[in-house]
């Protein structure tokens, strides 16, 4: 296994433990947020499509801050994985979609949301949510804005299995593209 993909799984892994431990000590069980039923699969998927869309968006764009962090994800993060296969990809994904969600909406939204406006706490949470995904300040900002449309979908959903399946088939169909087209233009 690629080093890059036990240091993917082992943070993601991380933060969903995190998540956990925090939603028991605070009395807000991680798993009475997740409600496993087909309304919810559905709904998850639908998420992932505006998601894909904000992708191809900023892969055309030709404005300066956007066509930086699309090279800068090209010529940094991509080329680190790789020598992933499709499974630990697949894996990276659900890690990172269950353990960001986690921690992110289903504790710090819905923590925040008991002693603070609901939308303060999507704002909060979605702030911090940027702020973790600091690789440019284009970067953070996108993924703020990203974590604000994640909990708005926890929101009305009233689920956290919605916004966990959109990040996950979200970070999977966007990593396996984005890995295709480089690995096209490395052999050509």
């Amino acid at each position: 296994m690629e080093p890059i993909a036990w240091l993917a799984i082992i943070f993601e892994g991380g933060l969903l433990l995190l998540a956990f431990i925090l939603g028991w000590w605070n009395d807000s069980p991680l798993l009475e947020q997740i409600h496993l039923n087909g309304r919810a699969l559905i709904w998850g998927i639908l998420a992932t499509i505006p998601l894909l869309l904000i992708l191809a968006y900023l892969q055309r764009s030709h404005w300066g801050p956007f066509r930086r962090l699309c090279l800068e994800v090209e010529n940094e993060v991509i080329p680190l994985f790789a020598g992933c296969s499709t499974l630990q990809l697949g894996i990276i994904s659900v890690l990172a979609g269950a353990g960001e969600e986690a921690l992110f909406r289903g504790v710090i939204q819905t923590g925040l949301s008991e002693i603070i406006h609901p939308w303060l706490a999507l704002t909060a949470a979605s702030l911090l949510f940027g702020l973790g995904h600091w690789i440019t300040p284009t970067y953070a900002i996108v993924a703020g804005i990203v974590g604000g449309y994640l909990g708005l979908t926890a929101m009305a959903s009233n689920n956290l299995l919605v916004p966990m399946l959109a990040h996950a088939l979200y970070d999977f169909l966007a990593l396996s593209a984005l890995l295709h087209q480089y690995r096209n233009q490395v052999t050509d």
